[in-house]
């Protein structure tokens, strides 16, 4: 009789199905905390990148009246009391927070006739021209006032500084100039329609004693004046005099040595007569606007390797109105205040934008920035003053700066640049992530140059050739060998391999030629030789065989290297004559690019080194795991062990090689400590072999710890590390595509 079985043998405990559920649930629950937590990173950095791409906002903070016309105005670092002066020996003090006028008179004016004036923001000096010919200045200081650890105001006082006179015989003074490095000064005045004199100044003392000024030279350059002057301007730095015709020709004059010398002259806007001609922070660019409210910015910098810096126009910006024109310029950044009538401007001449514009309800007549960049004040005609405030943390930052070419100061044109600290204060901040991104792919290019070959061939030799005993130990090691800390290959590459190969390029050139033409020879002399003799060797243990030969090219190739060296790679010296055999010499010289000891081919080698256990590991187990029936029916057919991994293996395990692939790519790209330590580290753009890089990566772990945070230049870190991750999400995606349809294409593995 048929025995029936039990059914409740088929039925799963209870237990065992909640645990099911249970951990179900668990992986779901995990799953779901790993996407929100990586878009919860994805959105922090959001956060800190997108104040970087608006624009600035201004607000209306004060209104008062100054009591007079002011022809001059000046304000305190922080903003809060402007002052005003124009003319006489009367200064107007006014206090933002309550509209209180205070009055200072300064005793050394009374009775002059003052018929020139101008301002320099930077130093808060007045400097002044008589009706005598007699030139001075005097200082505006402020001094912070504290209650107990809280700020209640500022305090100024007015300091005057020395009489000088000039070589122009006594004549008026029509308009005057003044510009102080801190070290050297240099002041030019105009007193005839075509007539300009000056005077070169050394600042000496300053750390103990106090500052004095010590006349060095006066002079006369009328004679190099060919048209009746329309405007007058030295440079902040003192370095620099532009004097503008009637007919809107620019005249330039460097301070040299105890002088000053014509080096220029140049005619912006084809002729048009030039309204207004204001330097910016730092003093190596102007801004010009003509007559019609177009502006340009014009900046010095050597148009042809073997000349002195001249001025060249470098920048367009969108027009201004035609009346009224103001300027002023920011003491911290390369930002400036532009305007005409009531409509006014902020814009920065790095980036080449308006930052803002809006129109106010003045008609103003002067304009200056606070040192802090905070705020700034407008006053018209009739002495009615108005303070805004800034709201623009990150005028340098926007599309064009980050991805786009930027002509910088002292450029020859536009670049691509990330240099993002330097040693002044009107260091023009460049921070453009192409040559970031560009490093990041071109050290990853190398180090796949020279782990893919090797890891896909000891791969497939692995899987398909070699000795399952030597297998076994072969593979553990090439694993092992991924644990070997980054830090420690980057520390070889730098102070071990890269001193090593600088003075063995020619040996390296030839091992990799010798080497893999040695492995080819061998195998067809072995493939060659009878039968009887290579069935005595096992399948797949013919490397016994081919190790010998290449280690004995290989020390062939390393010790011909300095005779190839000496044949081919000899360097001449342009003066003396003498030819070195040097390769690290004759490169630039031949190719006209750069021989750094920290380079590409350094960080080829041991990225390489690093990336192959990754590649070989995930390959082997893809060309081991294809389905040994298909081998064994291919090899049932007649063919070879060469024909059986062509068309039956690398097909088949397509998939899973495509796949080793791109995480290999995916280490190389996010390598930090060796790209950090084996490369120099240099933010450059060329694919020259022997030249170094920076990558996205290690851009982030050098120079995040010192950012300040909020800056541009923090938020541009974080900015590197989204389009990093962009990187590798794009190309990752892509990878998987085509995985997915290799493996769609064979549906095996």
């Amino acid at each position: 009789m048929k025995q029936t079985p039990d059914p409740q043998r088929f039925e799963v405990a209870k237990a065992t199905l909640w645990f099911d559920r249970l951990m179900g649930w668990a992986i779901k629950f995990v799953g779901v905390s790993v996407i929100l937590a990586v878009f919860g990173i994805f959105c922090f950095i959001g956060k800190e990148v997108l104040p970087i791409f608006r624009g600035g906002k201004v607000e209306k903070a004060a209104s008062l009246n100054a009591g007079m016309k002011p022809l001059v105005m000046g304000v305190d670092e922080w903003g809060e009391m402007p002052f005003f002066y124009s003319g006489g020996a009367r200064i107007n003090f006014v206090d933002s927070k309550n509209a209180a006028v205070a009055v200072q008179d300064v005793p050394e004016l009374n009775g002059l006739s003052v018929t020139a004036y101008a301002h320099d923001p930077l130093r808060n000096r007045v400097a002044i021209g008589l009706d005598d010919g007699r030139v001075g200045s005097f200082l505006v200081k402020y001094e912070r006032v504290y209650e107990g650890d809280q700020a209640v105001g500022v305090k100024p006082t007015v300091e005057m500084e020395p009489w000088l006179s000039l070589p122009q015989g006594g004549m008026p003074i029509r308009a005057l100039c003044f510009g102080d490095s801190g070290r050297y000064a240099l002041l030019a005045a105009q007193y005839g329609e075509r007539n300009v004199a000056f005077v070169r100044m050394a600042i000496k003392g300053g750390m103990i004693g106090e500052k004095r000024r010590e006349v060095l030279a006066t002079g006369d350059i009328s004679s190099e004046i060919t048209g009746d002057i329309a405007l007058l301007r030295v440079s902040p730095n003192g370095q620099a005099l532009l004097i503008a015709d009637q007919q809107g020709k620019v005249t330039y004059f460097q301070a040299a040595g105890r002088t000053i010398v014509e080096r220029q002259n140049f005619t912006p806007f084809g002729g048009q007569a030039i309204a207004q001609m204001d330097f910016l922070f730092g003093g190596d660019s102007v801004i010009l606007t003509a007559g019609d409210g177009t502006q340009e910015q014009w900046s010095l910098y050597r148009q042809r390797v073997d000349e002195k810096r001249i001025f060249g126009r470098v920048k367009s910006f969108a027009a201004v109105g035609k009346e009224g024109k103001i300027f002023a310029m920011s003491q911290r950044d390369r930002s400036f205040l532009s305007g005409a009538g009531r409509v006014i401007s902020l814009r920065h001449s790095t980036s080449g934008t308006v930052r803002w514009q809006g129109e106010i309800d003045v008609a103003p007549i002067s304009a200056v920035i606070d040192g802090k960049g905070r705020s700034f004040w407008v006053s018209s005609a009739a002495g009615e003053a108005r303070r805004y405030f800034i709201d623009d943390p990150h005028p340098d930052g926007g599309a064009r700066a980050f991805f786009g070419k930027v002509w910088y100061e002292g450029g020859a044109g536009p670049v691509y640049q990330w240099q993002s600290s330097g040693g002044s204060d009107d260091f023009e901040i460049k921070l453009s992530l192409m040559p970031l991104i560009f490093g990041s792919l071109k050290g990853t290019a190398y180090a796949l140059c020279f782990s893919v070959p090797v890891a896909l061939a000891a791969a497939i030799f692995s899987a398909a050739f070699l000795p399952l005993g030597m297998k076994r130990v072969i593979k553990p090691t090439m694993e092992i060998m991924s644990s070997l800390p980054s830090v420690v290959l980057g520390f070889l590459a730098g102070l071990w391999l890269a001193p090593l190969l600088t003075d063995r390029v020619p040996s390296v050139m030839l091992m990799v030629v010798l080497m893999p033409a040695a492995a080819l020879l061998t195998g067809y002399l072995w493939c060659r030789l009878p039968l009887a003799f290579r069935h005595r060797f096992e399948g797949g243990a013919e490397w016994m065989i081919l190790w010998p030969v290449l280690l004995l090219v290989g020390y062939l190739g390393w010790w011909c290297g300095p005779i190839l060296e000496s044949w081919c790679f000899v360097y001449t010296d342009a003066e003396t004559g003498r030819k070195v055999a040097d390769f690290h010499l004759w490169w630039p010289q031949v190719t006209g690019t750069s021989f750094q000891q920290r380079n590409s081919l350094v960080l080829g080698f041991i990225m390489g080194f690093a990336v192959i256990p990754v590649i070989f590991t995930i390959a082997e187990d893809a060309l081991s795991n294809v389905p040994k029936n298909l081998t064994a029916a291919a090899y049932a057919l007649g063919a070879n062990r060469w024909q059986v991994v062509c068309s039956v293996m690398l097909p088949v395990a397509a998939s899973g090689i495509f796949s080793a692939l791109m995480i290999g790519f995916g280490r190389a790209v996010g390598e930090t400590m060796i790209m950090v330590m084996a490369t120099g580290n240099t933010p450059m753009m060329e694919w020259n072999l022997f030249s170094g890089m920076r990558t996205l990566s290690a851009n982030l772990a050098v120079e995040l710890p010192e950012a300040a945070v909020g800056s541009t230049h923090y938020r541009a870190l974080f900015l590197g590390a989204i389009v990093l991750f962009a990187m590798t999400f794009v190309l990752n995606t892509v990878a998987e595509v085509l995985r997915q349809r290799l493996r769609e294409k064979y549906k095996i593995v």
